[in-house]
């Protein structure tokens, strides 16, 4: 039977190309599983909640509260199926399990990039997959902020306003833009079930095409290997193979990490739509983004109001803090295998502290990030007497600004300081080897 298989399929191939690709076992190297088995329990459970979901807007009778006769008491369909999922036996921790999954989906994609920029493994050849990883983060996030968009709570409601209104803010074509990417004007008919299609069709289609490039180019070059392989084999690939320990490895791991998020759901509830009530014209004044998108928001907060026509244009500042600062971000972003140019070794993943500048822009640029999201808290900064309401966005510019800077150079410090410790102790070691000779 294997035989007859093999002669048509060619399996043998297929187990001598990839099912025994070596991986390295160090615990950083696990990050991006975690973010591709975060994926896979999002779609599982996705598609459970996709049962009950109902992707429309029109009004519906609250059959959790009807109202009278004469006076019924009307909901859009989609929030009323949110309150419906929420009553069913295990819906509100499908919901739970959903959406603490995304969050670490997205912590876990960041944390992985950051291992990758810290050990230099976007260099050459590994560009294109440092570019594909940047696209699984942006369309991680926009997945996710689709996905808070389909209960059409009251804060749901809030938050595709602001959404409409940064698309709309671009220049020239804000307005026909906005409509088009959401089924026109807001709030229409259309909103939800246009949203719905984003959320469960198209960005995950995105995210499992890139998933599988980024594993295919993964296979294909290999992975840095860790350090320690230096040691133990100097220019061998230093792993244990896929299909006979990676996999059961792998699948412990997947089966613990979903048990524990599944634990840390039971006890820890998640956004509550019955709190917030159906969309109203009231708005909500603490509304604020997750927190891997907060930083835009203290761009937001801190860039003060302008409007500026430029031939028939108008440049706003809500356009300039949503669209243009964070597309310089994600473009230097994309660019850091460009601008890393050092012509070092890259079968072996780099020590962070070889390589100073690399290390010190990389912290200073995650102070900045620290800083933008303690800005998006300017309000309530403000209104609990923790910054002064007439400098409070000088204050956080000064922050924004002066704190990587300081990280910056602080880091370069600590490092040629403890470069400098190791030179002295490896001199030392020297002379005590040639006093005992």
């Amino acid at each position: 039977m294997n035989q007859w298989l093999d002669d048509r399929l060619h399996i043998s191939r297929l187990n001598d190309k990839f099912l025994r690709k070596a991986f390295p076992v160090h615990h950083s190297f696990f990050l991006g599983e975690i973010t591709l088995f975060s994926l896979i329990v999002l779609i599982v459970t996705g598609i459970l909640l996709a049962l009950s979901y109902e992707p429309s807007n029109s009004l519906v009778v609250n059959s959790f509260d009807p109202g009278t006769a004469s006076k019924p008491n009307l909901i859009p369909a989609a929030y009323h199926s949110a309150l419906k999922i929420n009553a069913m036996p295990f819906g509100d921790m499908l919901r739970r399990v959903h959406h603490w999954m995304a969050n670490i989906m997205v912590a876990a994609a960041v944390i992985h990039m950051m291992r990758v920029y810290f050990t230099g493994a976007f260099k050459k050849p590994r560009e294109i997959n440092w570019w594909i990883g940047m696209l699984l983060l942006i369309f991680s996030a926009l997945t996710a902020v689709t996905g808070y968009i389909l209960p059409y709570d009251n804060y749901a409601y809030n938050t595709v306003s602001v959404i409409y209104a940064i698309v709309k803010s671009v220049p020239w074509v804000g307005d026909w833009l906005a409509q088009a990417a959401f089924a026109g004007r807001f709030p229409g008919e259309g909103i939800i079930p246009r949203i719905y299609g984003y959320h469960i069709m198209l960005l995950p289609g995105i995210l499992l095409a890139l998933t599988g490039a980024h594993m295919l180019i993964m296979i294909k070059q290999k992975h840095t290997q860790p350090q320690y392989a230096k040691r133990i084999a100097y220019k061998k690939i230093v792993g244990v193979p896929l299909s006979t320990q990676q996999t059961p490895i792998m699948l412990l791991l997947a089966l613990l990490f979903t048990g524990l998020v599944m634990l840390f759901a039971a006890f820890i509830p998640v956004h509550p739509v019955e709190f917030f009530g159906p969309p109203s014209p009231e708005p909500i004044s603490s509304i604020k983004p997750d927190w891997y998108l907060l930083w835009v928001f203290g761009a937001l907060a801190i860039i003060p109001g302008f409007e500026w026509e430029f031939l028939g244009g108008i440049i706003s500042a809500e356009f300039v803090g949503a669209m243009v600062f964070p597309g310089l971000i994600i473009g230097a972003m994309f660019a850091v295998p460009m601008l890393d140019r050092a012509k070092d070794n890259q079968y072996y993943a780099e020590n962070p502290t070889n390589h100073p500048v690399r290390l010190a822009a990389g912290v200073a640029f995650m102070a900045m990030m620290i800083v933008l999201s303690v800005a998006g808290y300017k309000i309530e900064l403000v209104q609990s007497g923790i910054l002064p309401d007439a400098s409070a966005n000088a204050i956080l510019w000064i922050l924004t600004i002066g704190v990587p800077v300081i990280s910056y150079f602080a880091t370069l410090g600590i490092v040629r300081g403890i470069r400098a410790l190791r030179e002295a102790d490896e001199r030392e070691t020297m002379t005590h080897a040639h006093a005992d000779d």
